[in-house]
């Protein structure tokens, strides 16, 4: 029987944390529950090609866009269940049984989020992210674990610059559900930024696109 999970990473520059991400992967490679790495690049010039191919993760390459990186590397996946996880992102110990369990449920899954700094102010983004994902808005920063069938059925990642992941979880209404297991990601852009700065920055973006805002012209003004 082939493993039944396909791990896609979206990638731009990455190297810092994806051999942390890629690492956390191998007892559940090793297990058998993971078919394939699919390192999903979009023109880096660091070292995260090299990395991949070190970890023996095949690459797809386009050009910039998280949607269309994802689309890119969902279209080339071979396993029953895609495993959506960012390069700054580590799974808990154990989480492969908590995925195998998860298996059986045919919904899809997200992770409860926790950030590796940011002390309180990273507890209380983290409360926020995990409220929120269970009112059935989970973020790419949590990962994601769907079939195929069902990634299929409601047309899977569009090719938009931002925002790719709440349009996913808006398709997967009803079908969503918490794996019990935890997303640790970089609190870095959080630091850098100010957590209530990136944190209200990111509530009103989210507003905007509610509200019939453009995605392309969101990005350009995130990137700013």
């Amino acid at each position: 029987m082939r493993a039944p999970i396909s791990v896609i990473v979206p990638t731009l520059n990455a190297g810092i944390g994806l051999h942390h991400t890629l690492s956390c992967l191998m007892k559940a490679l090793d297990a058998g529950l993971i078919r394939e790495v699919i390192v999903s690049d979009a023109g880096s010039t660091d070292q995260t090609l090299e990395i991949a191919k070190d970890w023996g993760a095949e690459v797809v390459s386009g050009a910039p866009s998280r949607g269309g990186q994802l689309q890119r590397g969902c279209g080339a996946a071979k396993g029953e269940w895609l495993l959506v996880l960012h390069a700054d992102t580590v799974l808990s110990e154990g989480w492969g049984n908590a995925a195998v369990q998860h298996l059986q449920t045919g919904d899809a899954g997200w992770f409860s989020l926790q950030f590796d700094g940011g002390g309180v102010k990273g507890k209380f983004v983290a409360f926020w992210a995990n409220l929120r994902s269970h009112l059935g808005l989970p973020y790419g920063d949590q990962g994601l674990l769907v079939s195929r069938t069902l990634y299929d059925v409601v047309g899977g990642y569009r090719d938009i610059p931002l925002m790719e992941d709440v349009a996913l979880s808006r398709a997967l209404k009803g079908k969503l559900r918490r794996i019990d297991a935890t997303a640790i990601t970089s609190a870095v852009k959080y630091q850098k930024q100010g957590w209530l700065k990136r944190g209200g920055r990111n509530l009103i973006t989210l507003l905007q696109y509610f509200s019939g805002a453009d995605p392309e012209v969101l990005a350009e003004r995130y990137r700013r």
